[in-house]
């Protein structure tokens, strides 16, 4: 009998592969069982996930990975698209984003255009750009897997432990707490872009490149 659901893995994260001639809702609540069946397998696990199969759209993705963590210990760390050298884009997106330590949140996956807005009660994973006019607000932490080119704002209760990162990090302005800075991008135009945080220090935001030594002096929420 054919599985509507299938979970392929490997050391940096899970493919699910969807059978593409079964309706969506059917997907999901095969998706939530069949994780809630391998909780035990992959518990705690922090991952990155891809689908197979069938298309979904970015709003189905995330309701899939609504599935996967309501149903399961696993922290999905981002969602990447199918490609014949996935496992190498599975390595390179967790070791980034597991350089920086979070509390699981939203996720929003796509471009984050001006004038659009997002905003969270904790912490929020944004899977793709923030482009100029484009604004996000968290509680808590902001994980940009792509461009951050709008405006961040984290900690908005007055949390100046939070931290605001980015694959690459050209923000208009960014918000921790009550401190206030504009990201100045003096890179080469050439020079390729490196994972960055944004955190408070003395009442002031500091950018550096997302390294140990940066971590282990800092607090992370």
């Amino acid at each position: 009998m054919k599985q509507s659901v299938m979970i392929k893995g490997n050391t940096y994260g899970i493919t699910v592969v969807l059978d593409p001639e079964l309706p969506f809702s059917r997907l999901k609540e095969d998706v939530a069982s069949k994780f809630q069946e391998s909780s035990g397998f992959f518990k705690n696990a922090r991952m990155a996930l891809a689908f197979e199969g069938k298309k979904l759209s970015s709003a189905e993705q995330m309701e899939m990975v609504s599935a996967i963590t309501d149903n399961s210990s696993i922290q999905v760390l981002c969602v990447v698209d199918p490609d014949k050298e996935r496992e190498e884009i599975f390595r390179s997106k967790t070791e980034q984003v597991q350089s920086v330590d979070y509390t699981p949140g939203l996720f929003y996956k796509g471009t984050l255009r001006g004038g659009q807005v997002v905003e969270a009660e904790s912490n929020i994973v944004i899977l793709g750009d923030v482009n100029p006019g484009g604004k996000v607000i968290a509680k808590g932490n902001i994980i940009v897997l792509g461009a951050l080119k709008g405006n961040a704002y984290a900690g908005i209760s007055g949390n100046e432990h939070a931290f605001v990162a980015a694959l690459e990090m050209d923000a208009m302005q960014i918000r921790i707490g009550d401190a206030i800075a504009r990201c100045e991008d003096d890179r080469d135009e050439d020079e390729t872009p490196v994972p960055k945080i944004a955190f408070v220090e003395d009442g002031n935001i500091y950018v550096e490149t997302i390294c140990k030594e940066v971590l282990n002096d800092i607090k992370l929420i």
